[in-house]
């Protein structure tokens, strides 16, 4: 029927441009969806749609839900880009708020994150590094990190919740530090500098006073 083959295309048009921003090629998907990468092909291309249960194993691979792929309009925020970072660390017991650009590329609910630049207020704490997050339920950033500068063996866990418009994230961070032992801070993340040193100060000011 025409109205079917219409409607056919455009499931291929959508899971496509779904890929291509997932940064998958078409064997990329087929591998991680389970299915052979022709099935793909005849997808995009409008020669087939897939069964529920294949369905279902596209969205998850895509981090997409179902209605997503079906065409469905999506309220993901969108989080790609350059970022900064405000970390509240410590040196010698010391408290510093160190900050530094990072990156942020985002492949539907999995966003990759990477320190752009060491920071210049805590050398010990400004490190480099790189680690992954997922967005759940459009407001919560869980994941990891992990050092990638030099002989630097620190990494950890990072929650952050996510402001409603996603303008910055506030949360903590938890970690093995220089010395070994598990430390935990507060971590925020804003589109500039100035705004994530804005939301620490919030955090630390808001922070309950130790007794």
């Amino acid at each position: 029927m025409e109205g079917s083959d219409e409607q056919t295309a455009s499931f291929g048009e959508v899971m496509r441009r779904l890929r291509q921003d997932a940064g998958l090629s078409q064997a990329g998907l087929a591998a991680a969806a389970g299915i052979h990468a022709r099935q793909i092909n005849r997808y995009e291309s409008g020669e087939q749609q897939p069964a529920l249960d294949v369905a279902q194993r596209l969205a998850g691979a895509l981090s997409v839900t179902l209605d997503e792929l079906a065409g469905g309009s999506s309220d993901r925020v969108k989080l790609s880009g350059t970022w900064w970072a405000a970390w509240q660390t410590f040196n010698q017991g010391e408290q510093v708020i160190a900050t530094q650009p990072v990156g942020l590329n985002q492949y539907g609910s999995t966003i990759q994150i990477e320190a752009l630049e060491r920071s210049t207020q805590n050398e010990r704490g400004g490190y480099l590094w790189r680690g992954e997050l997922r967005l759940w339920d459009g407001q919560v950033l869980m994941g990891y990190y992990a050092a990638a500068d030099g002989n630097v063996r620190s990494k950890g866990t990072m929650y952050l919740v996510l402001h409603a418009q996603g303008d910055y994230a506030h949360g903590r961070w938890v970690g093995l530090s220089y010395d070994g032992p598990v430390v935990s801070g507060y971590a925020t993340l804003a589109h500039t500098q100035d705004a994530a040193e804005a939301v620490m100060a919030k955090l630390l000011d808001a922070a309950p006073m130790s007794s």
